[in-house]
Parts: C-alpha cells; structure tokens; sequence
C-alpha cells in the first residue's frame, strides 16, 4: 500500500518521554507533507496532555483509535519490551509502521514484526535517527568511496548521565523483560552506527556492571568486538557519568584516515584527517561540527523526512526490520557474552541472555 496524496497523517502509540520529540516534530508542522493525526497511551493522563497540546484526538486504546482516525502511519513509542506486541497487533490495519529503538528484544519477536508487516504488505521503519546525523552521512560517504581503505578499528563511547530519579519514574526501565540497560537503550544508536560503518561482526567479548544504578540490568558496559574483515571494535558505554552528559562519539580509524564525531549526540565532527587530501577537506570541519541541543540530536526530523519520501514515493527505507534485527543480533550477542564469560560467534542462538525474557 503507498498513499499518494499528502499530508501523510502520523498517530502515535506511547506519549512517554521520548514522544515530546515526535509530538512536536510532527504536531508544529516541521515536516513537511505530514501531521500528527492522534494520539495514544494506556494512562489517559498522558494521552490527553499531548493531545489537548496539539489539538488532535486522544485515544487509551490504540485498536479503537486505528477505528476512529484515518491514519496512514504509525508510530510505536512504547516500552522497548511492547514494541513486539504493539506492531503485531497494529499491522493488519494496513498503515505502515515506525517503531523508535530498539525495535524489539528478542529475536524470535523481530522476526515476528517483520513476518506481521510482509503479510500487510506494509513498510517497517525502524528509528535510527543517527544514521541521518551530518557529520555521520559525510562518514559513510567517505566510507563508500573507499578514503578510509583498510578499516582497522572503530569505537564508540557513550558517556551519559541517568541518575535514579529518571529509572524510578517507570517501573519498567532498566529491568531485563522490558528494558534491558545502557546497551539496548541508550547505546543502542551507537552499537547500530559503529556495526553500519566497521561492517559485519565476527565475534564479541563484553563485560558490564551496576555501577550506580538501582537496576536489574547494567548501567556500564565495555565490549571487543573483531569485524569479519578483521579489524577491531570498543564499544564503551554508561549512564553512570556524573554530573552531567559527557559524549556520544564514533571514531573510525583506518589505514587511509581517521574520523571523530564527537559532541553528546555523535553531531559534532571532532577530526577529519585523510592521507588521500581533497579540495573539501578544509571546509568539512567548520561545516560539520554542529551540536544539537540535547542527546537525540537533529535526526529525528531527518527520519521523519525520509519516512514521508519513502511512502510517498515507495522507496525502500534506509532502516527496515532487517537491518533493524541485525543490530538487535548484536546486541543479544554481547549479553551473551557476559552471562557466559566467554567470547559469543554472531550468528549464534541465544541461550543464556536474559534481554526480554519474562
């Protein structure tokens, strides 16, 4: 199904902390060729405050609001551990989907999202809004075009602040069924970036630890990874910084060069050194060292963007459920490695990861 005539009309499904991004993209007319249609969440308070605000619908129940308003997407912004449940049941409708990260928990409820939106004949989108971050989009350009040459290592560090207060406010933040920790949701972006750039993963070896916070998964994480084509990966990740957001970085290093986005939301180009000098190079850092002005960057207008050419159009979207279960694998690999204590080969099965289960 591809609707044609815009505006495109977006409802959400979730109204917590990440849907005032979505809300205000969509509800204050910055993309164009789409609106925000409606609006819902099973607390009836939440639900009404965002859609008295933007003066559209406000439904507890998503099934009677997929009844009610002509919809033509929709975004699922629920609790990690719901989005497997949520776009199954919303997939006969016959709307295409988004669905913010990670896109599920489990493997086995990837592939079932996946399978529900193949039988609708409908689109998957899942939200990786980094990947439309400036300085990341000029990184892959390079990367394509062969400037790095023979990868050697590639790390990402995400050193954010979390303190108690932000897991305290919903019950289901930081557990294992319908959360899990820093890795599958702050640094999930970051995992996703560095396994986009580096290529396919070997093998991974991960440790982490409750450093500060009261939760049941981890709040630290530091992970090896060796990449199919031989290079190396870090991945460092935690919410433990104090007192404040530090960084959310990537560095590329290979035998033709060396990249850096820095700044708290992987915005801020940082080095831009290539041996293979060209006539842009000298530009590229004053034009590519924008920092947003909070941890979820500019992106997400960029993917909204993307969303609308791509049903407007019928492209094929940049993030669907494949790629979107790709990083999820990863992921699951690492927790792999820590329940076990030894290095997890990708593909693999998980058997002792407690990432969703319940």
């Amino acid at each position: 199904m591809t609707r044609k005539d815009p505006p495109l009309r977006i409802a959400l499904v979730g109204c917590g902390r990440i849907s005032k991004r979505h809300s205000e993209l969509l509800g204050r007319g910055i993309i164009r060729d789409a609106k925000l249609a409606a609006v819902c969440d099973i607390v009836e308070a939440k639900a009404r405050k965002v859609g008295e605000e933007f003066s559209v619908p406000w439904f507890t129940d998503m099934q009677q609001m997929m009844q009610s308003v002509d919809v033509d997407v929709v975004s699922v912004l629920t609790e990690s551990g719901n989005h497997a449940e949520h776009v199954i049941a919303l997939a006969p409708h016959g709307k295409h989907i988004v669905v913010e990260k990670p896109m599920a928990l489990t493997l086995p409820d990837a592939d079932e999202m996946i399978r529900a939106c193949d039988e609708a004949r409908i689109k998957l989108f899942v939200v990786k809004q980094n990947r439309f971050n400036v300085p990341v989009v000029k990184t892959r350009q390079a990367l394509e075009s062969g400037r790095f040459g023979k990868l050697v290592l590639g790390t990402v560090r995400v050193r954010w602040c979390r303190p108690q207060s932000y897991y305290d406010q919903d019950a289901w933040r930081g557990t294992w069924a319908m959360d899990g920790g820093v890795l599958t949701n702050q640094a999930s972006h970051h995992v996703d970036l560095l396994e986009w750039m580096m290529g396919d993963v070997d093998s991974v070896f991960a440790m982490t630890t409750r450093a500060l916070a009261r939760i049941e998964a981890e709040d630290t994480a530091a992970v090896v990874l060796r990449f199919r084509n031989g290079a190396l990966g870090l991945i460092e990740a935690t919410t433990a910084t104090r007192p404040k957001d530090l960084e959310g970085s990537l560095s590329i290093l290979g035998e033709g060069g060396t990249v850096e986005i820095g700044g708290f939301a992987v915005n801020q180009l940082k080095v831009w050194n290539f041996a293979d000098a060209q006539s842009d190079d000298a530009t590229v850092m004053e034009k590519f060292s924008v920092n947003p002005p909070n941890v979820y960057g500019f992106g997400h207008q960029a993917y909204y963007e993307h969303v609308v050419d791509c049903v407007l159009n019928d492209r094929q979207q940049l993030v669907d459920g494949l790629t979107g279960r790709k990083s999820l694998e990863l992921i699951n690999a690492i927790y792999e490695s820590v329940e076990t204590g030894r290095e997890v080969s990708l593909h693999f099965r998980p058997k002792h990861a407690r990432l969703g289960v319940r």
